[in-house]
């Protein structure tokens, strides 16, 4: 399949990014770069220094709102791809309503308990659409143990295991190869989609 052929089936197609943070952004770009013709980002968080180190920000984009910064660096990649951006800190009921009519949900939070949360109410409440997560990115080196695994309409990329902490950082290396996963599996299941 050539790349014009990728992009005129991905360009027809809908990917919800939940968080614009190393996951996120980095994913997002990867999307654009590839034709995905619309993406819903939604986060509540600004841009931080210490995020400059792995998220797809700019250091004259400090205190700027994510989501919104985001779309516009997004412009930059691609003008064609529609960006929704939302200033929301995601509960339940803004996950269905604003990623109700997306092909493909990306998880791209930082905390355990936002991860959980996305998972059991896209499965609960959105049964049959595909959630890509992102679990155990911290740190640097040991490329193999980075992995995806499916569990029905549930992907999860990285090592499973590698938590963030204060002695094992989220880099720009590890977040970039889950990230980048992240976004070749939404690749995947969009093409597949227009196969069936």
């Amino acid at each position: 399949m050539t790349f014009k052929e990728i992009k005129k089936i991905v360009s027809t197609k809908t990917v919800g990014i939940a968080g614009c943070g190393g996951l996120g952004s980095n994913c997002a770009v990867a999307l654009a770069r590839t034709g995905v013709g619309k993406l819903v980002v939604a986060d509540f968080d600004v841009v931080e220094q210490s995020n400059l180190n792995r998220q797809y920000y700019y250091a004259d984009q400090l205190g700027q709102k994510k989501s919104f910064t985001l779309s516009d660096n997004l412009y930059f990649v691609n003008p064609d791809v529609k960006v929704i951006a939302h200033d929301v800190k995601l509960e339940p009921k803004d996950i269905v309503r604003i990623f109700k009519d997306c092909d493909v949900i990306v998880e791209a939070f930082d905390q355990a308990e936002m991860k959980q949360m996305i998972i059991e109410t896209v499965l609960r409440e959105m049964p049959g659409k595909p959630l890509i997560c992102g679990i155990g990115m911290a740190g640097f080196g040991n490329n193999n143990s980075i992995r995806m695994d499916q569990h029905d309409d549930l992907y999860i990329c990285g090592d499973m295991e590698t938590e963030i902490a204060d002695d094992c950082p989220p880099m720009a290396p590890r977040v970039g190869i889950v990230a980048n996963m992240q976004a070749n599996q939404a690749i995947e299941l969009l093409i597949k989609m227009c196969e069936k």
